[in-house]
């Protein structure tokens, strides 16, 4: 029964995330309400009250899950070596992780004001400084550390610039993927790597 119980909360957790994660798209974080949460999902303000608080907790939430992936691939090339292989296996373990969470990325670019308010904006920070840490190689030349940065804000970017551009979604993120390859394979041999 536990189980059950258990399972039946996780999905209407999850629900609500979806549900408020779609009203943040449509109509901003800032104009979107609890009491909106509650109608779109059909239920009251008390039981969306037994999930969540806040708006920002759901947030976090959301941020948390969908993120997990990249928590997860932090973890993993800190304990690689610091080859050229493990850096292209990252980048493309990024581009998958990122294909997961795209509904929450392009929020966060459309919201990009609202995030550095919101405790997400220094967690992502985080995440984003531990990615940047694995792929550059501390004594490399200003210009390949920039390849490197460069080739983490080529996925960011990749997924929002070109979201109008008529392509497969696909391709567009092969695309995308091949050109921060190139930038992480073009700063690991300038910083003299193997």
């Amino acid at each position: 029964m536990d189980g059950t119980r258990q399972r039946r909360r996780g999905n209407t957790r999850q629900r609500i995330q979806d549900v408020a994660l779609e009203l943040f798209a449509e109509q901003g974080y800032e104009k979107t309400s609890l009491r909106e949460i509650a109608e779109r999902l059909d239920v009251t303000k008390a039981a969306l009250y037994y999930h969540f608080k806040t708006k920002e907790e759901i947030l976090v939430g959301i941020f948390e899950d969908l993120s997990r992936p990249i928590e997860d691939l932090i973890e993993w090339g800190r304990r690689q070596p610091h080859s050229l292989e493990t850096k292209q296996e990252i980048i493309r373990r990024y581009s998958e992780a990122l294909a997961g969470a795209a509904p929450l990325f392009r929020f966060m670019q459309e919201n990009q004001a609202t995030i550095r308010e919101l405790s997400i904006g220094e967690m992502f920070k985080t995440r984003m400084l531990g990615l940047r840490d694995i792929l550059m190689d501390p004594d490399a030349d200003l210009v390949d550390q920039v390849r490197c940065v460069s080739a983490l804000f080529t996925m960011h970017a990749g997924m929002h610039v070109l979201q109008d551009v008529e392509s497969d979604p696909e391709e567009k993120r092969k695309a995308v993927l091949e050109v921060a390859i190139d930038l992480i394979t073009q700063a690991h041999r300038g910083s003299g790597g193997a």
